[in-house]
């Protein structure tokens, strides 16, 4: 779906955690490149591309990867993308999410132990699937660390806001020229409104809540939330109305 010039919100449907789940990766473009901002599950890579393709955007273009953060639907794809393109493109990322990316560290919220009752409640396909999964979580190399006011010089633009609490280098982005916001799992739009971050996937709540604030007075046209997908509806005001709730 076309945001605004140069902004495309990907829907990805997929399995995942015992059902089904819609998710909205960014394609951000002009003329010399494209960047992706997070990747899906495992295996959306030929989703990816035909969405790029769809969006008229040749893939070949695609020079790097923005992660939001650390969780599996957001960097389940990255490997391979980084594989298709023989280490070509650029994978950014907050430097307190980047261990867990790479490797280094196990993924906070899906390492077995802690999804045992989870894998114990699925069928036994789906649970063996899920199970190879959490026991070899997708990892790549982060080229380029990202931290709170940056600006990446390209698309006219991209503020980078270091919005923890969701995971501790969670971050979003805002993107100057379109007034468009990409806010990973700092929120998600549920019934036409924006809503806080989900109590039952954010570690800590209290700075995910705190985070909201670092979003206010901003100047914003639309929001993509990673689940919910895009509000264009009084965004502004409705973020407001979010922060000072």
């Amino acid at each position: 779906m076309k945001v605004a010039t140069g902004v495309e919100m990907i829907t990805l449907e997929a399995e995942a955690f015992g059902g089904k789940i819609a998710i909205h990766p960014t394609l951000l473009w002009d003329e010399q490149m494209a960047v992706l901002v997070d990747t899906g599950m495992p295996g959306s890579w030929e989703l990816l591309r035909a969405a790029m393709i769809e969006a008229g955007v040749s893939p070949e273009k695609l020079k790097a990867v923005i992660i939001t953060h650390q969780d599996i639907d957001h960097i389940g794809s990255l490997p391979e993308i980084v594989q298709v393109y023989s280490g070509q493109i650029e994978v950014y990322a907050h430097e307190l999410d980047q261990p867990y990316i790479e490797g280094k560290l196990p993924l906070i919220k899906t390492n077995p132990e802690r999804m045992a009752a989870m894998l114990a409640s699925l069928p036994e396909e789906e649970r063996k699937k899920m199970q190879a999964i959490f026991e070899t979580p997708p990892m790549a190399k982060v080229d380029k660390i990202l931290a709170d006011g940056d600006v990446l010089p390209i698309f006219g633009g991209i503020r980078v806001i270091h919005t923890p609490g969701h995971t501790p280098g969670h971050i979003s982005l805002y993107v100057q020229n379109s007034k468009t916001l990409i806010a990973g799992d700092t929120m998600v739009y549920m019934g036409g409104m924006l809503r806080g971050p989900v109590p039952q996937t954010t570690l800590d709540m209290d700075t995910a809540l705190q985070s909201l604030k670092k979003l206010q007075n901003t100047e914003i046209q639309s929001v993509i939330c990673y689940h919910g997908g895009v509000c264009e509806d009084n965004a502004e005001e409705q973020l407001q109305t979010l922060t000072h709730s």
